[in-house]
């Protein structure tokens, strides 16, 4: 998983994790709003599966962005460790 940047450290150190879930973020809408747009082309309804597609792209987005920043270091560990 990736570790947040110390700040104390370094000026610019949060920088590249923002441009990595923006990245995410409009990626993930991008890609399932093609794949919705590519289905409505195909089918020819008017939009639907493009809006459809770029909401679920949304909330795959963010589900992943949790999964990779949102967790807390505790509750990575906890995961790890071998329960009884």
């Amino acid at each position: 998983m990736a570790e947040r940047p110390d700040p104390n450290q370094q000026l610019w150190g949060g920088m590249s994790t923002g441009w990595t879930i923006s990245g995410t973020l409009l990626a993930g809408i991008l890609a399932w709003g093609g794949i919705g747009y590519l289905i409505d082309w195909l089918v020819g309804t008017p939009k639907v599966f493009t809006a459809i597609g770029m909401v679920v792209g949304a909330v795959g987005s963010i589900y992943l962005v949790y999964v990779r920043y949102g967790r807390e270091v505790g509750e990575r560990d906890d995961s790890r460790r071998d329960r009884p």
